[in-house]
């Protein structure tokens, strides 16, 4: 299963006014990272940064001036997600200013069911709170103390963590439920279980008899009055009942 985390920064709040002007995608399969990324910033064409938003990331119009404008990033980033599904912290902001993105450009916008929205995963497993990026890193102890402004790979990276942890961590998961837009932007459950066949017999013990005989000596040597004599005992006297 092939994912692609991601975030964006922008010169404001609003979709219809504002531009993306960074675009960062960390590519996970199987929740795994695979340390293909993908990073861009991005010129809004005109379009000064407020100051509040700057005061977030720190992005100037200086810093934009040079950089490609979205639609010449745009066939890398419709490449780099190609087929995967899309996670995001609060989705809708992020695939709300995409998609306007590529409205502007005359392509199809992101459809809702294939965006996973990990703010809404947080809320359903921390009803509590809080659950903002910063506050997720601490509950899951992922270092996040080089986040000192907002940055869209930066964060995508920090998210991926977080994704990860709150999908189980990196055990195997059996049936992980995924919190997803429906078309009507109300979220919807899915569940992805992974299907394992069973085992047809137990595993043998890894220990041989020369093993065991060896341990045994080495138990009988240190003394009666050793704790482990009396449980390594205990469990001899239990194999050999079950024998």
């Amino acid at each position: 299963m092939r994912e692609i985390v991601f975030d964006t920064e922008t010169t404001g709040l609003d979709p219809r006014d504002d531009r993306v002007i960074e675009l960062g995608c960390v590519e996970l399969v199987n929740r795994f990272p695979t340390g293909r990324t993908l990073h861009f910033f991005i010129n809004p064409q005109g379009r000064s940064v407020h100051p509040d938003a700057q005061a977030v990331h720190g992005i100037s119009d200086a810093d934009l001036a040079d950089k490609p404008v979205f639609g010449e990033i745009l066939k890398a980033f419709l490449d780099f997600i190609d087929g995967a599904k899309l996670v995001a912290h609060n989705a809708n902001f992020d695939i709300g200013f995409i998609n306007a993105e590529l409205e502007g450009l005359d392509q199809p916008g992101i459809e809702p069911g294939r965006v996973v929205d990990t703010l809404a995963i947080a809320r359903r497993k921390h009803p509590m709170g809080p659950n903002s990026l910063d506050a997720l890193c601490r509950r899951y102890g992922i270092d996040n103390s080089h986040r000192t402004k907002h940055g869209a790979l930066l964060d995508a990276e920090l998210l991926a963590e977080v994704y990860i942890e709150l999908a189980g961590g990196r055990q195997a998961d059996f049936g992980l439920e995924i919190v997803a837009q429906g078309e009507n932007g109300a979220s919807q459950t899915d569940r992805i279980p992974i299907d394992l066949p069973p085992r047809p017999r137990p595993l043998p013990s890894r220990l041989s008899t020369a093993e065991r005989e060896a341990h045994a000596a080495l138990v009988d040597a240190i003394g009666e009055k050793a704790l482990w004599h009396k449980f390594y005992g205990e469990i001899l006297a239990e194999e050999q009942e079950i024998a």
